[in-house]
């Protein structure tokens, strides 16, 4: 079960929602507070999901029009059942060969997207190609190698667990995910104005299951895939062990932070 990154299109809509997609939402809005450019205009949302950046681009103010573009046919359809705003339209496709008009968009984002791509550089390369000129460029990545603590202290507990950990941790290969890295990857595809920043968000769990039951669901994460595959006794060390580990209250909270990268640039003009 090595990790392939941009290998999967994916599915399960409720696991991911459970697991990821209520923190995706606030560090969504989150990031339009950082990005802090007019919401106005058309917008294209690449690897939409669910529809969560584009539900804090319909929430920010008035845009004239979303686009949300993903791979997976089962979060496009959650994402029309879920966002029925006339100023959104949501459609199948694909981040490395968008189905939209050259210089159509006034503003092209991608959230939490970019290091589950298989060619990071084409896929800007296309966002770059969809914004108009002078169009703003932007997206956000978690910082798994970092504060991304959701995710940093089960990887901790399954590297103390697992000799073969190495083989299932997804985050050697997001090596995007970095200031530095990101804005490289932006400067490549020729944009200018190119501002990298980090979006804090906090996590909070009312116990240790509010952590623990979604990573056990049956979903795309790389993480539910791993425990998906652990027989009984390797999942309840596994869960042991973060028990021990977590920063658990004495109230029985937890309390972390969601780290994300985020960058936001300009097309140029000529």
């Amino acid at each position: 079960m090595a990790h392939e990154p941009g290998s999967r299109t994916w599915q399960g809509t409720d696991a991911y929602e459970a697991y990821m997609g209520r923190w995706s939402r606030r560090m969504a809005r989150a990031f339009i507070a950082w990005f802090a450019v007019p919401t106005v205009g058309r917008w294209l949302d690449v690897g939409c999901g669910t529809g969560a950046l584009t539900a804090a681009v319909l929430d920010a103010s008035g845009p004239i029009e979303v686009v949300g573009i993903d791979p997976s046919t089962e979060f496009i359809a959650t994402a029309n059942v879920h966002l029925p705003d006339p100023r959104a339209r949501f459609e199948v496709g694909d981040a490395l060969d968008l189905p939209v008009a050259t210089g159509g968009y006034d503003v092209v984002v991608a959230g939490l997207v970019l290091n589950h791509v298989p060619d990071p550089a084409l896929a800007v390369t296309e966002m770059v190609r969809a914004a108009r000129p002078g169009g703003a460029v932007g997206a956000y990545v978690w910082d798994y190698s970092g504060e991304m603590q959701l995710m940093r202290y089960f990887w901790e507990a399954v590297a103390a667990t697992d000799a073969d950990a190495a083989s299932f941790d997804p985050r050697a290969h997001y090596s995007i995910c970095q200031p530095d890295p990101l804005a490289t990857l932006f400067r490549s595809a020729g944009l200018g104005a190119i501002e990298v920043g980090a979006v804090d968000l906090p996590m909070g769990f009312q116990n240790f299951d509010d952590f623990w039951l979604p990573h056990t669901m049956k979903g795309p994460a790389v993480t539910q895939r791993y425990l998906s595959a652990l027989d009984d006794d390797r999942r309840a060390a596994l869960r042991e062990r973060l028990r021990t580990m977590l920063p658990i209250a004495a109230d029985g909270t937890i309390d972390l932070i969601g780290r994300a990268w985020a960058v936001r640039a300009t097309k140029r003009t000529s």
